[in-house]
């Protein structure tokens, strides 16, 4: 594999925690490719079913992974998805764990037209902090980080934060 010149940086979380408002504003003061799991899923159709129960499309995890793995071996990608398990340790120089307040969450998913189990579900996942134990089990736990997403100050905090460990992170690697 070859020396990358920029970093790859996960953003994970339940859905709602403001990973895209983060991944995309991230891209633009970065320079860094932002990907959207979903929408990268959507385009190429990388589907394996439909789950009747959350009302939504299943994910083929393999097919994914080898959609991103030559990008992903290339360096400078900001990838965007609410699970994490399913990419290979190799890919991510650091991975941030967005977290949101249980009734902040909530709101939020019910204005996405969330309801019933899909919403239980998803707010039980954040309040058992399972995204967060998925990262800590799936990557080194040195690259693993917390951020909390509640706030528009939060955001700024992380975007800020993050704009230096990547700035640092290319002098340190070039």
């Amino acid at each position: 594999m070859k020396t990358k010149k920029q970093p790859n940086i996960l953003l994970t979380g339940t859905p709602g925690v403001g990973k895209t408002t983060l991944g995309k504003e991230l891209a633009q003061r970065t320079g860094l490719t932002y990907v959207n799991i979903g929408d990268l899923a959507q385009e190429g159709q990388l589907f394996d079913g439909y789950d009747e129960e959350y009302q939504c499309p299943i994910l083929d995890e393999d097919r994914v992974v080898d959609e991103l793995d030559e990008k992903m071996s290339e360096g400078g990608v900001i990838v965007d998805y609410h699970g994490c398990d399913l990419f290979p340790e190799r890919w991510f120089d650091i991975v941030f764990v967005l977290r949101t307040d249980n009734t902040q969450l909530y709101t939020r998913l019910e204005a996405r037209g969330y309801t019933g189990k899909k919403l239980q579900d998803n707010v039980q996942c954040e309040i058992f902090q399972t995204i967060y134990e998925e990262a800590m089990e799936a990557y080194s736990k040195e690259i693993v980080h917390q951020l909390p997403s509640n706030t528009p100050e939060d955001m700024e905090h992380n975007l800020d934060q993050i704009v230096q460990w990547t700035e640092q992170w290319m002098k340190d690697h070039n």
